[in-house]
C-alpha cells in the first residue's frame, strides 16, 4: 500500500472527515514535507500523481476558499496524538509579520510539551499591535468551553500580557494560575513602599534572583513577586498568585512557544511565505501545520526513545525532537524505493495511537 492511502486511512480513523477532504489533508502532508513551504506554487508540484501542478494548485485553491475546519475537534485531536498529561502549563503569545502592506497578526494559545507549545486556540487579529484585555479573556473562556475537564498548572505570557484587567481576571474564582512577566517599570508595592521594579531589585547581579518576602502588590492586586537579572543584564520579573514558589524557573517554560513560531516560521514550514490576505484560509493554514507538527514531533520523540540525541558541551540536545522527526519524515517520503515500508507505516501507527 503506498504512503498516501497509508496515511489517509490513519487520519480518517482520527478525523472522520469527507472522503475527499482526507484525500487532499494526506497530500498536502506529504507535499509540505517534500517542499517545506506553505507556499501554494511549490505545494501543488509536491501533490505528485499524475494530476499536473494546476490542477493540484487549483485543489488547494478550494480546499481553503470553501472547506470548513472544526478547530475544537483538532485542538482535541492535538492532544490525543501528543498525549500530553496534566496538570497542563499553557503559553499565550502572539507572532507578526508582514507581506507587502498585509500585516499578519496570530494570537495563539498553546500546552508546553516536550519544549514545544502545541497550539490548541489561535485567533486572527484584524491589528498590528497587541491583544486588549477582554480579547485574552475570550479566549481563555473558549478554551475553558473546549477543555471543561482539563487540570491546568498555570498560564505564562510575556510582558505584553499584563495590565490590572487581565490580572483581576486571572485571580477570580475559581483561580487561573498564572507566571507573568511584567515591565522593569511596573510599580511594585512592598514594605510599605511603592517603587519600579527595576529599583526594588536594582541590586541583583547577573545570575541572581530574588522572590520578595512579605506582602506585594501589583495594579493593587496582592501577588508573588520573584527576579533574575539576566546575563545580558536585563532583568526578568515575574508575578504570580499568593504562596506560589519557583516562579522564574516555572516562566521558562513559556520559551516553548517561542519554539512552535520558529517552527513554522523559518525552522520549518516557511509560513511567512504565504499569500493569503482571508483570515479564514490563514486559520486553516495554521491548523494544518499543527497536524503536521505533532506528526513530527510524535516522529521525534520515538526516534530519540530509541537512540537518544547528543548533548552538546552547553548542555542543549544537538538537534531538537521536532528536527529529529520532520527529517526523518522528510528521508521517508522523498525516498520511497530505498525507504522501510514498515517505518512509514511505524510513523503512522503513533498517531494512531495502536
Amino acid at each position: 500500500m503506498s504512503q498516501y492511502s497509508e496515511l489517509k486511512r490513519v487520519l480518517q480513523e482520527q478525523l472522520n472527515w469527507h472522503g475527499a477532504r482526507i484525500s487532499f489533508l494526506a497530500l498536502f502532508l506529504l507535499a509540505l514535507l517534500k517542499v517545506k513551504t506553505v507556499n501554494l506554487s511549490e505545494l501543488c508540484v509536491g501533490f505528485g500523481g499524475r494530476a499536473l501542478p494546476e490542477s493540484s494548485y487549483k485543489r488547494l485553491q478550494r480546499f481553503f476558499r470553501g472547506f470548513a475546519l472544526d478547530e475544537a475537534q483538532l485542538a482535541s485531536v492535538v492532544v490525543s496524538w501528543m498525549q500530553i498529561p496534566e496538570d497542563w502549563v499553557l503559553s499565550l503569545d502572539r507572532t507578526t509579520w508582514k507581506f507587502g502592506t498585509q500585516w499578519y497578526n496570530i494570537l495563539t494559545l498553546g500546552i508546553v510539551h516536550e519544549g514545544v507549545a502545541f497550539p490548541v486556540l489561535w485567533w486572527l487579529l484584524d491589528k498590528r499591535g497587541n491583544s486588549n484585555s477582554d480579547e485574552r479573556m475570550r479566549l481563555m473562556e473558549t478554551f475553558a468551553k473546549r477543555f471543561p475537564t482539563a487540570r491546568v498548572n498555570y498560564l505564562c505570557a510575556d510582558r505584553e500580557f499584563i495590565g490590572q484587567a487581565w490580572v483581576r481576571y486571572l485571580l477570580l474564582e475559581p483561580t487561573l494560575a498564572f507566571r507573568l512577566r511584567i515591565r522593569s517599570s511596573d510599580q511594585i508595592e512592598h514594605d510599605g513602599r511603592v517603587l519600579a521594579a527595576r529599583v526594588v531589585f536594582a541590586h541583583l547581579q547577573p545570575g541572581q534572583s530574588q522572590q520578595l518576602t512579605g506582602t506585594c502588590r501589583v495594579w493593587g492586586y496582592p501577588v508573588a513577586v520573584e527576579a533574575l537579572r539576566l546575563d545580558d543584564g536585563e532583568l526578568l520579573v515575574v508575578i504570580a498568585p499568593l504562596k506560589a514558589q519557583d516562579l522564574v524557573k516555572d516562566y521558562a517554560l513559556r520559551w516553548g512557544i517561542e519554539t512552535l513560531f520558529g517552527i513554522f516560521k523559518t525552522r520549518g514550514f516557511c509560513l511567512e511565505s504565504t499569500h493569503f490576505t482571508d483570515d479564514k484560509r490563514l486559520s486553516k493554514l495554521f491548523a494544518l501545520l499543527t497536524l503536521a507538527l505533532c506528526w513530527a514531533m510524535r516522529t521525534g520523540l520515538w526516534l530519540h526513545q530509541w537512540q537518544p540525541i547528543k548533548i552538546k558541551k552547553h548542555g542543549r540536545r544537538a538537534k531538537s525532537l521536532f528536527r529529529l522527526g520532520f527529517d526523518y519524515l522528510r528521508h521517508l517520503v522523498l525516498n520511497p524505493s530505498l525507504s522501510n515500508e514498515s517505518d512509514f507505516v511505524q510513523s503512522l501507527q503513533l498517531l494512531s495511537c495502536t
